[in-house]
Formats: structure tokens, sequence, C-alpha cells
């Protein structure tokens, strides 16, 4: 028995929406947090539609750590599209505790860890808005309490 593609594709039950927000999100790849981004991005900070930038690391990629040189330039050129396609405003920047990034390519361990991301969510924040000119740049740290994310706001 053969299935026409016609047969075997899914149809989403979510209505697309054509108007776009103008705001970005970039955070860590982890898919252990995947919903818990989209959680607090559409609900704790009411972006229904973000638009999505998404790699190990998240943001520590613009922080200036040579580990992750080459992908800076690649998230810079999308930032910079985003910015002029899409028109966005808005970009939030999320860092999360145990980030395997951190611990594997910088090879850093806790207390410092945290310390690092934090102050890696301030100079990533500066070079958006450098290489953007968008004034509207958040940071946020997501912390594992008892089996629960919750975001903490960090001042960029």
């Amino acid at each position: 028995m053969t299935r026409s593609p016609e047969a075997s594709a899914y149809e989403s039950r979510i209505r697309y929406e054509h108007n776009r927000i103008h705001a970005a999100a970039l955070y860590c790849s982890d898919g252990r947090l995947g919903e818990h981004f989209d959680d607090f991005l559409q609900n704790g900070l009411e972006l229904p539609r973000y638009d999505r930038v998404s790699l190990p690391g998240g943001p520590a990629c613009l922080a200036g750590h040579p580990e992750a040189h080459l992908e800076e330039q690649g998230v810079v050129d999308e930032l910079k599209f985003l910015v002029e396609v899409h028109k966005l405003k808005r970009v939030v920047l999320i860092a999360h505790q145990g980030c395997a990034f951190y611990g594997t390519r910088l090879e850093l361990n806790e207390p410092r860890l945290e310390l690092v991301q934090r102050a890696d969510l301030v100079r990533a924040a500066a070079f958006v808005h450098r290489v953007t000119g968008l004034d509207r740049i958040e940071g946020y740290y997501a912390r594992l309490t008892d089996g629960k994310v919750l975001f903490e706001r960090v001042e960029v």
C-alpha cells in the first residue's frame, strides 16, 4: 500500500498569523529548555511570535569568546537580516544554568560559570546594539530550581 504525499502530510492546528511582532530571541539550543523558553517569551514577555535564533550557548557567541568566533559571524549576519527584513525593534538574550557550551567548550565550572554567563549577557547586549543599532535589548538568566525554570532579569 502506498500513500500519496498529501495523505502523509501533517496539518498544524495553529492558525498562521501574518503580522510580525518585531522581536527576536537568542538562546541556547538545549532541547530540554525549548518549551520553557517558548513559555517565558510567549507568556512571560507576551511575545507570541518572536523570531528565533538558537545555537549552543546562545548569546555566548556574541561575548567575544575566541571559541565561538565562527558562530559570532553567522549570528551577526542573521540579526542584521532580521532587523532589516523583519523590522526588529527588540532582542531578548537568554543564558541558562548548566549550559554545556560553557562547561565543555569554555571549560568553566560553577560558581564561575554563572558569573561568566551573566557578564556575557551584558557583553552580548552591547555587541547587538553596536551591530544593529537597536536600543531595546534584554537579558535573562534561566535558573533550574526544584524541577522548575525561573527566568531572572539581568541588567544589560
